[in-house]
C-alpha cells in the first residue's frame, strides 16, 4: 500500500499530484502500461513531481501553474534537447518515451521517459573520488563536444552575465542572515561577479547539482534534468566542481578539462549565485536542497584564500 505524503509547498501556487490521479491518467492514456505499480518518489528537484511506473520509467509532473500550451511546448523542448545529448555522450540520461496531456484534476501536460539505476548523490556522496571526478569531467567535456551549431545563449537564467544576477544575489544575502556568513559572501560575490567573459559559448547542462547526478559503486551512473541543455558560458557547468567534489577531486576535475583561473572563478562565481538561493529558499520546503546549497559554499569559501588575487577583473 501507498501512502501519500505532502510536503509543504515550496512554491505559491504549487500544484497537488496525487498518485491516484497519475494512476487514472496513466491506465487511461497509455493503457499498455495501466497495470504498473504507481510510486511516488520523493525528488530532490524543485521542477517535478515524480512518480515511478514499473521498474524502467519514470513520470514527471510539472508543479508549477501555466498554460497548457506553453507547458506543452516546454516539455517537447526538453525532450528534444534529451535526446540531442543522448546522441553526444557516454554516460547515461534518460530516453523521453512518451508526452501525456491534462486531466483528471491535473491541469498540465506531463511526460514519461526511462528510469536509470543508481543513487543521487545527495544520497551517495561521490565528493572524495578521484575515479568520480574524471567520470565528471568526461561528461562535461562530452557535453560541450555537442557544439553550439551557431546558438547561443538567449535564457533569463544563469549562463549569461554574471553582473546581470547581481540584484537576485543582494536580494539572498539580505534573506540569508542569521543562516550564513554574509559580509564575507558579499565581498566575495562582489568580487568574482565583475570577472571578464573571454569564452565564447558552449553547450552546456545547466544543472549539475547532486540531485540530478546519479551515483554507483563510487562512479558516475547517470544525469538527469537534461532538458537545459544549452549554449551557455562554458564555466557555468563547472559549479559540479563545487556542487559535488571535495577539494583534492576538484583538482582532478580541473585538470582533466584543462581550466585556467579566468574560466575556474567564473565557474566558482556561478556556483555562488545559485547556492545562496537555495539556502534561504528551500530551508523549509526543501531541506536537502538547502543543505546542498549550504555544503556548496562552505567549498567556495574554502577555495577563497588560495585563489583569491589570482585572477582580478579587467
Amino acid at each position: 500500500m501507498v501512502v501519500e505524503t505532502t510536503p509543504p509547498p515550496m512554491h505559491a501556487g504549487q500544484l497537488r499530484v496525487p498518485v491516484g490521479a497519475v494512476r487514472a491518467l496513466v491506465a487511461e492514456q497509455f493503457p499498455r502500461w495501466a497495470g504498473l505499480p504507481v510510486r511516488p518518489v520523493r525528488a530532490e528537484g524543485t521542477v517535478n513531481a515524480v512518480f515511478r511506473l514499473g521498474e524502467e520509467l519514470g513520470a514527471r509532473f510539472p508543479l508549477a501553474p501555466g498554460d497548457v500550451r506553453a507547458v506543452r511546448e516546454q516539455l517537447r523542448a526538453e525532450a528534444a534537447a534529451t535526446r540531442e545529448l543522448r546522441g553526444g555522450t557516454r554516460v547515461p540520461v534518460p530516453e523521453p518515451v512518451a508526452l501525456g496531456e491534462p486531466g483528471h484534476g491535473y491541469p498540465l501536460p506531463w511526460s514519461v521517459q526511462t528510469w536509470l539505476p543508481g543513487a543521487t548523490a545527495s544520497a551517495e556522496d561521490p565528493g572524495a573520488s578521484p575515479a568520480f571526478a574524471r567520470d565528471l569531467a568526461g561528461f562535461v567535456a562530452d557535453v560541450r563536444a555537442v557544439g553550439t551549431r551557431g546558438r547561443t545563449f538567449s535564457r533569463d537564467g544563469r549562463g549569461g552575465d554574471l553582473r546581470r544576477h547581481d540584484g537576485w544575489v543582494r536580494t539572498c544575502l539580505r534573506e540569508s542572515g542569521g543562516l550564513l556568513d554574509v559580509p564575507r559572501l558579499r565581498r566575495l560575490w562582489e568580487r568574482l561577479r565583475d570577472l571578464p567573459r573571454t569564452a565564447p559559448d558552449a553547450m552546456t547542462h545547466g544543472d549539475l547539482v547532486p540531485g540530478n547526478v546519479l551515483v554507483r559503486d563510487g562512479r558516475l551512473a547517470g544525469v538527469l534534468d537534461c532538458g537545459g541543455l544549452g549554449p551557455a558560458d562554458p564555466a557555468l557547468d563547472l559549479v559540479a566542481a563545487w556542487h559535488l567534489l571535495e577539494a583534492g577531486p576538484r583538482r582532478v576535475l580541473r585538470r582533466e578539462l584543462g581550466c585556467g583561473d579566468l574560466e575556474w572563478e567564473r565557474g566558482r562565481a556561478w556556483a555562488l549565485e545559485q547556492s545562496l538561493g537555495l539556502v534561504w529558499y528551500y530551508a523549509v520546503t526543501n531541506p536537502v536542497l538547502s543543505r546542498t546549497g549550504r555544503r556548496t559554499l562552505e567549498r567556495v569559501l574554502a577555495d577563497e584564500d588560495a585563489t583569491a588575487g589570482a585572477v582580478r577583473p579587467r
